[in-house]
C-alpha cells in the first residue's frame, strides 16, 4: 500500500494554490494515466487534489464562432458533440481513435493533453530512463525502437507523445487556457508540449501547479473538411505508429490554405509547417502533396527499428490530402 492524501477541490483557485505550494501534490481528474503510473511506482504523489467536481466540463460555442472545450469534458462526450463533429471532424475522429470506449468515458480533455510522453522503458522501473530519473540514461537507445521518434529527438530521450487528440488540436490552431496562482494565461496547443532536449523529464511548458481549464478551437471554416488517420499495430487500444491530422482548403484546383500535424513521429505533436508553406498557392495534385511531405520529413532520423515510419508518414499524408482535395471539388 502506498499512502497518499486525497482531497476534493472546492474551486479552481484553491486547487491551484494547493498544488503550487506542494511539489508532491498532483491533480486528479479521470486518472487514466496517473493511477496507472502510481501502481507501477513511476510517480508517488503525497496529495491528490480531485478536480473532477469542478464545473470545467462544458462544450460551448464562442461568440466568434469557435468552440470551447472544458478541460474536464470527457473524451467520449467531446467526440460525440454536434459542434465538434460538424466543425472539427478531425478532432472527433482523433478522440475515437484513442484508447477504448471505457477509457474515453473517463478520460478528460486536460488529462489527455497532460498524459506522459513515454515508451515501454519509461514504464519499466527496472530499466534506466532519463525521463523517469534524469541522468540515468536512455534504455531505448540501442533497444526496441519501433514506436520511437524520427523527428526532434535527442540523445537523452527518443519517446513519442501518445495522444491522438493533441495531434488534431495542434493542426486546428487550438489554444490552451491555463489557470495560475497569478491569474490566467494561454498557450497555443502547438507550443504546449516540449521536445526532449536536455530535459526530457519535462513534457510541457506548464509550471508545477498550473491547471488547464479549457481548450479553445478558433473559427476555421475549412476545418469542416478535416480528417484524422492513424496507423497502428492493432485495430484498437494501441498508440500510433504514425498519425496525421489535416484540413485543406482548395479553390479551383489550388491550395488556398492547409493545416497539418503528425503524431507518432516526435516527442510532441509535430506541426508540419514546412509542408504547409510549400502547399499554399500550389496545385492540389498528388505530386505537390508528395513534394510537401518530402520537404517536411527531410530532417527525419530513423532508428534501426523504425525507418518504415518515414515512407509511411509520407504515404499517409499524400493519401489524406488527396481525399480532402477530392471532397472540395
Amino acid at each position: 500500500m502506498i499512502p497518499f492524501e486525497y482531497r476534493r477541490a472546492e474551486d479552481a483557485a484553491t486547487a491551484v494554490a494547493t498544488v503550487t505550494d506542494n511539489r508532491r501534490a498532483s491533480y486528479l481528474a479521470g486518472g487514466t494515466n496517473l493511477v496507472d503510473h502510481m501502481k507501477l511506482g513511476i510517480t508517488s504523489p503525497e496529495v491528490l487534489i480531485d478536480i473532477s467536481g469542478l464545473e470545467l466540463d462544458a462544450v460551448e460555442e464562442l461568440p466568434d464562432g469557435g468552440v470551447r472545450l472544458g478541460a474536464g469534458a470527457r473524451n467520449s462526450d467531446v467526440a460525440a458533440h454536434p459542434l465538434v463533429r460538424a466543425r472539427y471532424p478531425a478532432l472527433s475522429q482523433a478522440l475515437l481513435a484513442g484508447a477504448s470506449g471505457q477509457l474515453r468515458n473517463l478520460a478528460t480533455v486536460g488529462g489527455n493533453l497532460l498524459q506522459r510522453t513515454r515508451c515501454v522503458y519509461f514504464q519499466d522501473v527496472t530499466t534506466p530512463c532519463n525521463k523517469r530519473s534524469p541522468g540515468e540514461g536512455c534504455s531505448a537507445l540501442g533497444g526496441y525502437t519501433r514506436y520511437h521518434a524520427v523527428l526532434g529527438a535527442s540523445e537523452h530521450c527518443i519517446a513519442v507523445h501518445p495522444s491522438d487528440m493533441a495531434v488534431a488540436l495542434a493542426a486546428l490552431d487550438a489554444v490552451v487556457r491555463i489557470r495560475t496562482v497569478n491569474g490566467e494565461r494561454t498557450v497555443p496547443a502547438v507550443e504546449l508540449h516540449r521536445l526532449p532536449g536536455e530535459h526530457p523529464e519535462r513534457d510541457t511548458v506548464l509550471e508545477h501547479g498550473e491547471l488547464i481549464t479549457a481548450v479553445d478551437l478558433p473559427p476555421l471554416p475549412f476545418a469542416r473538411r478535416s480528417r484524422y488517420t492513424k496507423a497502428r499495430d492493432r485495430a484498437a487500444f494501441a498508440f500510433a505508429l504514425v498519425s496525421v491530422a489535416a484540413a485543406l482548403d482548395v479553390h479551383d484546383g489550388t491550395v488556398h490554405d492547409v493545416r497539418i500535424a503528425f503524431g507518432g513521429l516526435a516527442h510532441k505533436p509535430w506541426r508540419a509547417t514546412a509542408a504547409e508553406r510549400a502547399l499554399r498557392g500550389t496545385e492540389a495534385t498528388p505530386e505537390s502533396f508528395h513534394d510537401a511531405a518530402e520537404l517536411e520529413l527531410a530532417d527525419a532520423r530513423p532508428l534501426h527499428d523504425n525507418a518504415f515510419k518515414i515512407p509511411l508518414a509520407r504515404s499517409m499524408l499524400v493519401s489524406l490530402l488527396r481525399e480532402l482535395s477530392q471532397e472540395d471539388t
